[in-house]
């Protein structure tokens, strides 16, 4: 029997010790995952531009909203060139953020504005999907309320007891012949009494993101129909997307033939702006509700906006001269993500680094003065990339809602630091080991 060895087996122990360190130590290091690479994120200069605000009346109360964007629908003519907002995605109240407002944030009187309210809040309850809608009998009610209406001297339009209406027609009536009697025919129709609409139309305008403003009939001659420029000019958009309310303003000609209606919501057409709404009243003044194309490029950009409150004509005239003049120089195709602009930076424990950079610009027709939300950048974690690899993705909201966005890519290379590294930096790569298997 051999004589044990002290030495021989502390030997043999720390050999076998060393060959099984070795053979996972270099596997290990050598063949594991790599740690990721480390993100900064990066905020872009902002984009320098000349301004041209929007250019509002100081009196009264005002406001402008952004649309959308259409392409032109016409190639010869200039009215043809016209864009129609009802091309534009229908927003809701909350999304019409206004570009500027102007005069006073307090609510005043709106006048035949509320009219517009009038009919979007009927197309709510009573909702039109046969292009005429259901027939009216008109009442003796109706009938006393023209006279009435007629006698007072206020806007109104002929109609007789048993007289029928479908409502498309009465909708006509209101909008463009901005008629009295029949906003009060209409709502009574579809709720029953105008107290019963007032209610509704106030829940209607809460719902939709107009709390500052109020109505208390259904015509806009009582002062306490009133509301703020920002709602009116969101109603503005609200209105200028609804189908049926678009398509009666876009075709006036065609408008009850023979009822005697005249259009009274045509306010400079031969400036690309359309009349929602054109009235008076001595306790509102001038109230204008509206939309306007401005033409940039292969694209027309589309506002809507309410100017309540005016002296008279020739001031409601200037201050649409000045404020149009203002959207000719300001709206432009706006660069919101801009190629080759870095949005986050890595960097590396063996000392490689890059950016993520827009693969794709991104431009939009917009006002100059809008501004755009801060960048939401998602990326995806990586240790090793080719340069121009898609890694991740930045998006960013614009002022009229809408959100684009474009791929990030790698404006270099982060490549495998080699076996030599690997080996001298057994720490980072053992604990990247442990972070993918747990």
């Amino acid at each position: 029997m051999s004589r044990f060895r002290l030495g021989r087996f502390v030997g043999v122990l720390t050999g076998t010790v060393v060959i099984l360190g070795v053979g996972v130590y270099g596997p290990a290091t050598l063949l594991g995952p790599l740690p990721d690479a480390t993100m900064t994120r990066v905020t872009p200069d902002a984009v320098v531009s000349t301004l041209s605000p929007p250019v509002l009346p100081a009196a009264g109360a005002s406001a402008i909203v952004t649309v959308g964007t259409s392409s032109p629908t016409g190639e010869t003519a200039a009215d043809d060139d016209a864009a129609s907002p009802a091309d534009a995605a229908a927003p809701d109240g909350e999304s019409l953020v206004p570009i500027a407002i102007g005069g006073t944030t307090d609510p005043l009187p709106m006048a035949s504005i509320a009219k517009v309210i009038t009919a979007l809040v009927v197309l709510d309850a009573k909702p039109i999907s046969d292009g005429s809608g259901p027939t009216l009998t008109l009442t003796t009610a109706d009938y006393q309320s023209y006279l009435d209406y007629t006698n007072q001297l206020s806007r109104s339009l002929a109609v007789f007891q048993g007289e029928t209406w479908t409502e498309h027609e009465m909708l006509q009536a209101i909008l463009l012949g901005s008629s009295n009697n029949h906003a009060d025919s209409l709502a009574r129709w579809a709720f029953g009494s105008v107290e019963a609409y007032t209610e509704a139309a106030n829940e209607w305008l809460t719902r939709n993101g107009l709390s500052g403003s109020r109505v208390v009939d259904a015509t806009g001659l009582d002062a306490g129909s009133a509301g703020t420029g920002a709602d009116l000019a969101r109603l503005a958009g609200i209105a200028a997307t609804d189908p049926v309310v678009s398509n009666i303003i876009a075709n006036p000609a065609i408008a009850l033939a023979g009822r005697g209606i005249d259009n009274r919501t045509e306010f400079m057409a031969d400036a690309q702006v359309t009349g929602l709404s054109n009235s008076y009243t001595d306790a509102a003044g001038l109230c204008l509700l509206f939309t306007a194309n401005v033409v940039s490029g292969d694209s027309t950009f589309i506002f809507a906006g309410a100017i309540v409150g005016e002296p008279d004509q020739d001031t409601l005239d200037a201050d649409m001269t000045a404020l149009l003049a203002s959207a000719q120089a300001g709206v432009a195709e706006l660069p919101l993500l801009a190629s080759g602009v870095a949005y986050a930076s890595f960097a590396t424990e063996w000392g490689e680094s890059a950016s993520a950079v827009v693969g794709v610009p991104k431009t939009q027709v917009g006002w100059q003065a809008l501004a755009t939300g801060a960048p939401d950048v998602s990326i995806d974690p990586f240790a090793t990339a080719r340069m121009g690899e898609t890694i991740g993705r930045v998006r960013v909201a614009t002022g009229d809602g809408s959100t684009v966005s474009s791929p990030l890519e790698l404006d270099a290379s982060i490549r495998d630091p080699g076996a030599g590294w690997r080996l001298l930096n057994p720490v980072p790569v053992i604990a990247a080991l442990i972070d993918s298997r747990s």
